[in-house]
């Protein structure tokens, strides 16, 4: 063994009868392990088949290579480190020794696919991965269909394909060792490495799950289902089988209404059940069918699947797995986009304790609604223990009026926290129609909610009527009511824009006149009262173009560092990570970069502009803030075991000096490099989780 060693590239292949899909620590639970591979340094390739009679040695001598190495370079390394660490319970190395190509990728905002990686940096074709690995990891790594006589191919029934699986998997190490050259380290290094080791910790943790109660929920709602499907075919004549035949349903309510419907979406649901010129016996249908949509079963079964024996879910955080921004995105059972719950907290206690005394259909009328506002309550506190949960308060607005330097929200922002302020979404409408904010009424303040979350990254009416959709509330009603209202001089800017978005042909999004200026008009309003907000749209755009036209030059905008180096322009935040965006192009002035469509999910050219720009960097910036304060928060005991968007929840022992005041406290500590940034944070404690 060579003392100088500085980096093992390591590789594991296995095979287990637990599909993948059920999450990363549930397979690794019964996996086998067939082949190591692995490189020290630039050094060859070396392949362990642990198959073969007499590889033990093989294991011992891979054992000592791994506490003598100082790092250890796997892609994907969630997935090798928990194989390493079942197969070598008493030499696993410690944690911090790992890296990971994929994160290190994705930090930089890259796809995390080993096969694309190559593409994109130009990996040369003797070093990438083989293209037939696919078919040979279906092979040998996963059971074969039950039906065929032969459950599981090996290197004694395939003995010519094994010899390619071998190859495959050297293949690989040579794939990522010199992806590992390629990347930058601009964004894995340091504070953000350790933060991802903290990562690891917390998917090593997982949460408690009340399998009772998910197993309970997905009776439920079978049940329901059932119900359902009854009472759509008794409507229907037997036309429709189930509700949630879209086309079925569809064709049938053409034919028996004479209604076209554009979709079953669920807002599109909800406004033709309130039309009082509908049918009653078409609205029923409908109710039906939203009933019948709004489950939550695939997130119960994810839970039940994914759970280890020591009843807890792992591996549901993917560390910048959120494009750009750097914020955490979810593996298995997608933690971060967890239903809205229709019901208030009281009667999802009640109805959780209903579900799994088997009696849903008796009490409620609307089974899967109580079944979708539930799904939180099954991430519970195990004996011993409470959970602690924070929340930064309305932290993109506050950091988007920091970045901005919009002074007034600032202070807003701190009068509210010291409770000598108005609420900030009364504050925003009463700041776009001029009015005191005192005399904002609670629908008022519903407007000014959207305003607030829509109108920051330079959206238009289409965002506005987005929001609305979201807060429910209709733009048609409050083009009627907000008309009298709107200032003159701001309303006849906005009727010109629509007079000119229909001469151009473009979507006015199907609203009437009115409501369309409406929406308009507050969005002028808005801009107006936000006036840094609105040039920094422009200022950041501008910079990134003559960044990209001036390489190695760095431009100041704002709080930002704006710089080109070679195929990369970078976007510097306050905290000194930077926002990252590859092959960056200016077209006839305009900016663009090769990224990941959100839509196809191919690599491709994607155009930019100053709002999205600034949407990118206020949300990766205020990630900064809450991973800034993550591992103090470890620290003093409060064991992060989940992250969503803005919110920690934490497990700690069930004693009061742990509450979620420090935690709050804790959360909202403002980092050094964000000096005069107002937070806040609230949360509560409980057993079992909750939407606040």
């Amino acid at each position: 063994m060579d003392v100088q060693a500085v980096k093992l590239y390591l590789d594991t292949e296995t095979f287990s009868e637990t599909p993948i899909k059920y999450g990363t620590y549930r397979y690794i639970q019964d996996c086998e392990l067939m082949v190591v591979t692995w490189a020290v340094d630039d050094g060859p390739v070396n392949c362990l088949d642990c198959t073969c009679y007499g590889h033990e040695d093989g294991l011992t001598m891979l054992a000592n290579l791994m506490q003598e190495c100082t790092e250890i370079i796997a892609h994907n390394a969630m997935f090798d480190r928990g194989v390493i660490a079942k197969h070598f319970p008493n030499a696993a190395p410690p944690l911090e020794k790992w890296r990971c190509t994929m994160v290190k990728a994705m930090a930089h905002s890259l796809p995390g696919s080993l096969d694309k990686l190559c593409d994109i940096l130009q990996v040369p074709q003797d070093q990438r991965k083989l293209k037939i690995g696919k078919d040979l990891v279906r092979m040998f790594c996963m059971p074969r269909p039950k039906n065929v006589k032969l459950r599981r191919a090996t290197r004694e029934t395939h003995p010519t394909e094994w010899a390619s699986f071998l190859d495959y998997a050297k293949a690989d190490i040579a794939a990522m060792r010199e992806v590992d050259k390629r990347l930058p380290t601009w964004n894995y290094t340091g504070r953000e490495l350790d933060l991802w080791h903290l990562d690891q910790r917390i998917n090593d943790r997982g949460f408690a799950v009340d399998l009772d109660l998910a197993n309970a929920a997905i009776e439920a709602t079978d049940r329901e289902q059932a119900r359902l499907a009854t009472r759509t075919q008794d409507m229907t004549n037997g036309e429709v089988q189930k509700a949630t035949q879209r086309d079925a349903m569809l064709d049938h309510i053409l034919a028996e209404y004479l209604i076209s419907l554009p979709d079953l979406q669920g807002a599109t649901l909800e406004r033709r059940i309130a039309d009082p010129d509908l049918p009653q016996g078409l609205k029923d249908l409908l109710a039906i069918r939203l009933q019948a949509s709004t489950t939550s079963t695939s997130k119960y079964k994810a839970l039940i699947r994914g759970a280890t024996t020591d009843g807890r879910l792992k591996g549901t955080l993917q560390f910048d797995g959120a494009g750009r921004t750097g914020r955490w995105s979810g593996r298995t059972f997608q933690p971060q986009n967890l239903p809205r719950p229709a019901l208030d907290h009281d009667e999802i206690e009640f109805g959780i304790d209903v579900i799994k005394a088997g009696a849903a259909d008796l009490l409620y009328g609307n089974v899967m609604q109580l079944t979708s506002s539930a799904i939180r309550g099954c991430i519970v506190a195990p004996q011993g223990k409470k959970l602690c949960v924070s929340d930064l308060s309305n932290i993109e607005g506050r950091k988007l009026a920091w970045l901005a330097g919009e002074k007034w929200k600032l202070q807003a922002f701190r009068d509210f926290d010291n409770g000598t302020g108005p609420d900030l979404y009364k504050l925003a409408y009463a700041k776009s129609f001029n009015i005191p904010h005192e005399d904002v009424s609670k629908s008022q303040r519903q407007i000014g909610k959207v305003e607030e979350l829509m109108l920051g990254y330079e959206g238009g009416v289409g965002a506005f009527i987005t929001g609305a959709a979201t807060y429910r509330f209709d733009v048609e009603e409050l083009g009627i009511a907000a008309w009298p209202t709107l200032p003159e001089g701001t309303r006849e800017e906005a009727e010109e824009f629509h007079d000119w978005t229909v001469s151009q042909k473009r979507s006015t999004f199907g609203l009437s006149r009115r409501a369309f200026v409406t929406c308009d008009t507050i969005k002028r309003l808005w801009r107006q009262a936000h006036p840094n907000v609105a040039t920094l749209w422009k200022d950041l755009e501008a910079a990134c173009v003559s960044a990209v036209e001036s390489p190695g030059r760095t431009i100041p905008c704002r709080k930002f560092k704006v710089r080109r180096d070679g195929a990369w322009l970078r976007i510097g935040l306050p905290s000194g990570r930077a926002l990252c965006y590859p092959q960056p192009r200016v077209d006839d002035g305009k900016l663009s970069y090769m990224g990941v469509n959100q839509y196809t999910r191919k690599w491709e050219r994607i155009k930019t502009y100053g709002g999205k720009l600034v949407e990118n960097c206020t949300q990766g910036a205020a990630r900064d803030v809450m991973a800034h304060n993550m591992p103090a928060i470890d620290a003093a005991g409060y064991r992060t075991v989940l992250s969503m968007h803005d919110e920690l929840l934490t497990e700690t022992p069930d004693l009061p000096e742990y509450n979620e005041r420090e935690l709050s406290a804790l959360l909202a500590t403002v980092p050094d490099w964000a000096e005069g940034l107002p937070l806040a944070a609230a949360g509560f404690e409980s057993y079992r989780y909750r939407k606040d």
